[in-house]
């Protein structure tokens, strides 16, 4: 479906059946972004919390969980959300190419109000990473 919309693909896995751990994906996906590689990514594990919960670790990544078309064009245009997590056990195939679609063709729309809340997570994310609630 990806290839099907001319958008180039890195696929970091897993490429088999066996059990896996959902952050070693989590952590390939966002690695890719913060050295400039991609500009966007997809994580799916069973529900889409847990890859959710792991990439946004990283600094620089506005993951979220989406089921619906709303949240993921929402997300994107409003919240400048970079991944798009989705539970596979939770919509199916149809559902998330839809929710894939709207993620990929939603472009952020840096109205004041969407600037100034999204300058207000990146100024979180810099005392974080400062170590200004670091336990004393």
């Amino acid at each position: 479906m990806l290839e099907g919309m001319a958008v180039s693909v890195i696929d970091c896995g897993t490429h088999s059946s066996d059990s896996c751990d959902f952050p070693d994906f989590a952590e390939a996906v966002a690695t890719k972004m913060i050295a400039g590689e991609i500009d966007r990514g997809i994580l799916v594990c069973g529900s889409g919390v847990g890859v959710s919960v792991a990439a946004n670790k990283f600094p620089g990544i506005r993951a979220s969980l989406c089921h619906d078309t709303y949240s993921a064009r929402q997300g994107v245009e409003h919240d400048d959300m970079n991944v798009l997590c989705i539970g596979a056990r939770v919509i199916g195939p149809e559902v998330a190419f839809e929710i894939v679609r709207a993620f990929l063709n939603a472009r952020y729309s840096p109205a004041p109000r969407h600037a100034a809340r999204l300058a207000k997570i990146v100024d979180i994310e810099r005392r974080v990473l400062a170590g200004e609630f670091s336990k004393r």
